[in-house]
């Protein structure tokens, strides 16, 4: 009887400690959807799980399938209007900072709309929402989204049918935002681009790929982000080096993709050289009307930072012995050009 009970007790110790040190480290390596399933094998490996609130941040539905359907059960899971079995869950998801719906397939307005008026609050925490490529989302989606996520810092919404009314309120809801990506997002005109400049004066990333209407209208308010550090305007055919020559305020700027920008010459880049010391990467590819005189300014102010330089296509350019390269950026470890 005393060997059974000292037995029992060992197990007891196992099962808290050892299973529960294991789980700790498990399940942070676990997809989701293996982690949920986990939650119903039993009540103690449930408490122990939920007592993680670390693995419980993330909501990944990338290129799944029905993933509007996927979202709102499991946010409806932790919503105190459909709580029954699983109370303790519901504070912790509360604390989601990333959804990731990236090239999801069977998500649409409706079900963010849905989310809105069944989950209003399960949102409330979220930073980074991915919503890429889901191209059943318009402004009406966005609507929703930006009236129950207070905090976004983060939002991607690349490739969507949205207007300038989307851009309009993200503006309006988040002034504090961190980055934002509307690549292919045709739809979207100077204007809406200008509310956002003129509200997000936050932003450290921009991305503006493949987005060919914009015009210098909109280009030169992007001077107004001082703690700008990406910035992607491959395709940007309406900047001028007038538009370029604003952008160069932005002297934080590690990263721009002027990839061809066709109307680009010298004059710009050697301002942004001249502004822009702390340039780590640059693609010039595809612009014919810059010469070797913008890479011996660029060598002159940003040879200790630059590592990344792309001059494929720049035929004013001449080709370089890895050895000149070097003497001219020391720390370059990636430079392209043309054949």
């Amino acid at each position: 009887m005393e060997a059974k009970k000292v037995t029992e007790e060992e197990e007891e110790t196992w099962r808290r400690e050892i299973v529960t040190s294991v789980m700790r480290i498990v399940s942070t390596r676990l997809p989701q959807r293996d982690l949920i399933s986990l939650l119903l094998v039993s009540p103690w490996l449930y408490r122990t799980l939920v007592s993680y609130p670390s693995i419980w941040l993330n909501i990944e539905l990338r290129e799944m399938t029905n993933a509007g359907d996927r979202l709102l059960a499991a946010l409806s899971l932790f919503e105190p209007k459909r709580l029954t079995v699983l109370p303790i869950l519901q504070p912790r998801y509360r604390q989601v900072k990333h959804i990731n719906l990236e090239f999801s397939q069977g998500i649409d307005d409706s079900h963010l709309k849905l989310v809105k008026s069944q989950c209003q609050d399960a949102l409330s925490s979220l930073e980074c929402l991915n919503l890429n490529g889901c191209q059943k989302i318009s402004d009406s989606g966005i609507e929703a989204i930006t009236s129950i996520c207070p905090k976004l810092k983060v939002f991607s919404i690349y490739w969507n049918s949205l207007t300038d009314k989307s851009m309009q309120l993200v503006a309006e809801s988040y002034q504090d935002l961190e980055s934002l990506n509307i690549t292919r997002c045709v739809k979207i005109t100077d204007d809406g681009l200008l509310r956002v400049l003129q509200k997000c004066s936050s932003l450290q990333t921009l991305n503006l790929y493949a987005l060919s209407s914009f015009t210098d209208k909109a280009y030169k308010k992007i001077s107004l982000l001082a703690d700008l550090r990406f910035l992607d305007l491959c395709g940007a055919q309406n900047l001028s080096d007038e538009g370029l020559g604003h952008i160069a305020k932005c002297k934080k700027l590690e990263s721009l993709n002027l990839t061809w920008c066709v109307r680009i010459t010298d004059a710009g880049v050697i301002t942004i050289a001249n502004s822009c010391t702390s340039l780590e990467f640059l693609s010039l590819f595809g612009i014919v009307g810059v010469t070797d005189r913008c890479l011996e300014a660029l060598s002159q102010t940003c040879s200790v930072t630059l590592t990344t330089l792309d001059v494929n296509g720049c035929i004013g350019i001449k080709r370089r012995s890895r050895e000149e390269l070097l003497q001219m950026f020391p720390y370059l470890t990636c430079f392209k050009v043309h054949s």
